[in-house]
């Protein structure tokens, strides 16, 4: 089972973008797959612009992966600065 903690747009858009080439996917095959556009999928993985919960979770089920909330872990004070 595979784990990945993302604290930010950018690890989360980071995890979909190494588990959609670890299948052999490009950005339109997944979008094709979530019923998004390839820009779609483009922004999410780049993380740059704020990303609509329901398109994230769109690609998450289209490759075969969920969202687990959890309390959070003890990170480095750097992982904090990072969110803000």
């Amino acid at each position: 089972m595979m784990k990945t903690l993302a604290r930010n747009s950018h690890q989360i858009g980071a995890a979909i973008q190494r588990v959609r080439k670890q299948r052999g996917l490009t950005q339109s095959q997944l979008a094709e797959r979530a019923g998004l556009r390839q820009e779609t999928i483009s922004i999410i993985e780049n993380g740059e612009k704020a990303s609509r919960i329901p398109s994230i979770l769109r690609v998450l089920a289209a490759l075969d992966l969920e969202l687990i909330i959890q309390s959070r872990s003890r990170g480095h004070e750097d992982d904090i600065e990072a969110l803000f």
